[in-house]
């Protein structure tokens, strides 16, 4: 299994950011905590961060072209405004998890509205960075139902 794990606006200041909301783990931290987790269960993961929305949208089309199997996904600030995030995970047909290291739900209202939702088969939220960990395996497990089931859609093609 293959899954790309991307990062949104600002993740890349973790443990320097509202440490309160985020905790004190660095995202180089977070990305060697997260390779560890996917080689000691055969998962390959290829981990990115960027600022930039238009690049978001680029990886996850990309990720179809290179037939990933799985997507992991913080969008940061564009959970709330994008719909061309939305729209991107929609046209690709790969299963995707929603992470959110903070409880976005207890936080202000406009963090309460998640355009990427709907085309996500899990959102995890306020777990920390072990949130990450939880979506790997959602991953995984979703992967195990749908090739148990022959379904269609349990590789990303």
């Amino acid at each position: 299994m293959k899954i790309y794990v991307l990062n949104g606006p600002n993740l890349n200041m973790l443990g320097i950011r509202e440490p309160a909301h985020y905790g004190k783990t660095s995202y180089a931290d977070l990305v060697a905590k997260i390779e560890e987790y996917c080689r000691d269960r055969g998962v390959t993961a290829v981990c990115r961060q960027t600022n930039h929305e238009g690049t978001l949208v680029d990886w996850i089309q990309e990720a179809y072209f290179e037939e990933i199997d799985g997507i992991v996904i913080n969008p940061g600030a564009y959970t709330h405004t994008s719909i061309a995030l939305l729209d991107a995970v929609k046209s690709v047909g790969i299963p995707t998890v929603e992470i959110h290291i903070s409880k976005v739900e207890e936080r202000e209202d406009f963090r309460q509205v998640s355009y990427i939702r709907a085309a996500c088969i899990k959102t995890i939220t306020g777990h920390g960075t072990h949130g990450y960990l939880e979506a790997v395996d959602a991953l995984l497990e979703h992967g195990k139902s749908a090739s148990e089931k022959g379904a269609p859609g349990s590789s990303c093609k």
